[in-house]
């Protein structure tokens, strides 16, 4: 499913076609469309558009454009338009300072009292800043930590964008990344954080690069995300998930999102076979959520050996199977050993994403059962020495599990199993160090960025 968090369907320029729009949109995969309002009038049209179709959601407010319009009455009727079952958001709102239709002032009243409004009705923002970046963000900075929200149709720099983000904002880019002349934004958008992206038209404007001049509609969103796809080296399929995921985190579109034992992430096959882990590390992704790249990986119990097989069903279409899910797989080594040895019967590769602590989980070397069945395994060493494991990581087998690490990366190596061992950008971690370490190790060195999963 794909879902458009920002279109005008509302806008006279649907009025001769909305239906056969939105049929359009239907069948190019567009499962949830957010209307979003941008006036009294267009407020009104758009709760009467989310009552009239299922999986269409509204929005209440004004542009900053018509700021100054902004009084108690008008407050008033947008409070009592926003408690409609299928309003989703406050928006769009915020500041435009390229055109300033409105004073600055008239802008930043408006502004203030429309997060007072999100933030009574517990409702996100969708947000409109055009040469602002600053007064925005300061403004939301100093109001309240738990506003939630996106920053539609970005256009600021990689800083800005990186602040937006650390707030806990969203972003959305619209299908203006896809232009001739666009690269200095497209360089941008291969910074975000996919786990805050959003996908837009802002239909019916800015139509994609091969349909320039027409009316743009949801049902081109198609093109967005095959933008992204090239841009941040991930399947559509992908995007497609992470993108629905992250919108029905934050506007609450009730899209169902079952747990996952087998999940494709570009053209791999993971296996989420536990739950369970032997490090506490605090910068975990299981600390925040329990998805990965749009995959709900959160089990209520361990599947089976059959279970697993069953989910893995088609599996030489993928380049390689992956035992890397919610927890650490070598917990169950005989699970990995039997799936293992059976996708290797069809001539998958085998990897094993682990902490490295399966000899001590299973109180022998386990690295010669591995071999021959396992092609690779991705060793999450974290950093460069002892002390810093034991801080970050939190082991639960002691201060001395770092040098098991080190004694199960050096026994794959001997067993002829690629090793790939990566380390994260902490603070005060030797990432030239951890390379060199690694080297002597005889395995492969990734650095891993925090924060960045799958």
């Amino acid at each position: 499913m794909l879902i458009d968090t920002h279109c005008h369907l509302d806008f006279k320029d649907f009025d001769h076609d909305r239906d056969e729009v939105i049929s359009r949109a239907s069948n190019a995969g567009v499962g949830r469309i957010i209307n979003v309002a941008s006036s009294v009038e267009g407020s009104r049209r758009s709760v009467e558009l989310a009552g009239k179709y299922e999986h269409i959601y509204s929005t209440i407010g004004i542009h900053p454009h018509d700021a100054a319009s902004v009084n108690d009455g008008v407050m008033s009727e947008l409070k009592a338009l926003a408690t409609g079952k299928k309003v989703v958001a406050i928006g769009e709102v915020g500041l435009d300072y390229y055109r300033n239709l409105s004073s600055r002032e008239d802008q930043i009243s408006a502004f203030n009292k429309f997060i007072d409004l999100a933030l009574e009705l517990d409702l996100p923002m969708i947000l409109h800043v055009r040469e602002a970046d600053r007064d925005a963000l300061d403004i939301l900075k100093a109001r309240n930590r738990s506003l939630r929200g996106v920053i539609h149709c970005f256009s600021g720099s990689s800083d800005f964008m990186k602040e937006c983000l650390d707030f806990g904002l969203f972003v959305s880019f619209t299908a203006n990344i896809t232009f001739k002349k666009a690269d200095p934004l497209r360089m941008v958008a291969r910074d975000v954080c996919t786990e805050r992206l959003l996908l837009e038209t802002d239909a019916p404007f800015l139509a994609p690069q091969a349909l320039r001049g027409q009316r743009n509609e949801p049902a081109y969103l198609t093109h967005l995300a095959g933008e992204w796809s090239r841009l941040l080296d991930l399947s559509k399929d992908d995007i497609a998930r992470i993108t629905t995921h992250n919108a029905n985190t934050l506007f609450r579109l009730d899209v169902e999102e079952s747990s996952r034992i087998a999940y494709e992430i570009r053209d791999s096959l993971y296996l989420n076979i536990t739950n369970r882990c032997t490090n506490s590390c605090y910068f975990c992704i299981r600390n925040q959520t329990s998805f990965v790249k749009g995959h709900n990986l959160k089990i209520d119990k361990e599947p089976s050996v059959d279970e697993i097989m069953d989910a893995v069903k088609g599996s030489k279409k993928y380049n390689e199977i992956v035992f890397c899910g919610y927890g650490e797989p070598t917990l169950r080594l005989d699970v990995i050993k039997d799936v293992a040895a059976r996708v290797k019967d069809s001539g998958v590769k085998v990897r094993v994403v682990t902490n490295g602590h399966g000899d001590l989980i299973n109180s022998r070397k386990i690295a010669k059962e591995l071999s021959g069945i396992v092609d690779k395994v991705s060793v999450s060493l974290n950093t460069n020495t002892k002390e810093l494991y034991n801080k970050y990581c939190k082991p639960q087998f002691g201060p001395d599990t770092y040098g098991d690490v080190i004694s199960f990366i050096k026994d794959c190596v001997a067993n002829k199993i690629e090793v790939e061992v990566t380390c994260l950008d902490l603070p005060d971690v030797d990432l030239k160090e951890c390379e060199a370490i690694i080297k002597e190790l005889g395995g492969i060195f990734r650095p891993r960025s925090l924060g960045v999963v799958g």
